[in-house]
């Protein structure tokens, strides 16, 4: 029987030690490896080549959009498998844009995630049923407001990123380094998000964040 070999990538070790001694009860998953940041775990995905990436979103140093936009450059054949507590369109959709091949809410059975695993594995896409339904909502609000979208559904993976960085106090040669771009880009990443925000200054982006639970006081 061929193991599939599993990197799992969230900043919480007690929830890398929690899955992973949950997918050692599976007989045909492997855990290779564990990550504590996106940045870690792009190193790691390097040296093990997983077949499967179970990748948090919300990590320090280099979060999991990012992590997901680059394994999905450099190693395309890596399938990625997002595992989250957050569940809502802000955090879920980004995360297919940036080339997950499917997404399971950490508040999820257990048996969602291996099915999860497992359908990647094979070249599936997979979703939890409390995700699924979130595409369901989604299309049924566009439709009813006549094809008009949430401006937030505007911002590109690079913008999305960039505000998250920015509202959780970063820098910006700060935010150039983790995004490994130039302090000039990520001002003309900035100005890009708030046109599209309509908002003005960092005190209302803040507030946005916020409200759209980007960030959590």
């Amino acid at each position: 029987m061929q193991r599939i070999k599993v990197l799992v990538v969230d900043d919480h070790a007690i929830v890398r030690d929690g899955v992973s001694t949950l997918l050692s009860l599976a007989g045909d998953i492997e855990v290779v490896g564990e990550a504590a940041n996106g940045k870690e775990g792009l190193d790691k995905v390097s040296k093990l080549l997983p077949d499967v990436v179970l990748m948090d979103i919300s990590m320090p140093i280099m979060g999991g959009l990012e992590a997901i936009r680059r394994i999905r450059k450099g190693f395309p054949n890596v399938k990625i498998l997002v595992l989250t507590q957050y569940d809502d369109k802000e955090h879920v959709f980004p995360a297919i844009q940036a080339g997950a091949n499917g997404f399971v809410s950490k508040t999820s059975a257990s048996s969602e995630l291996t099915a999860g695993i497992r359908a990647v594995f094979t070249g599936e896409s997979y979703l939890s049923p409390s995700i699924a339904k979130l595409f369901v909502e989604d299309y049924r609000q566009v439709s009813s407001s006549g094809g008009k979208s949430d401006p937030y559904e505007e911002l590109t993976d690079r913008e999305r990123e960039t505000l998250k960085l920015v509202v959780e106090g970063y820098k910006t040669r700060q935010i150039a380094e983790i995004l490994s771009v130039t302090p000039k880009t990520v001002e003309a990443h900035k100005t890009s998000l708030m046109r599209k925000l309509g908002i003005h200054s960092n005190l209302e982006l803040i507030k946005y964040a916020l409200r759209r639970g980007i960030i959590n006081m």
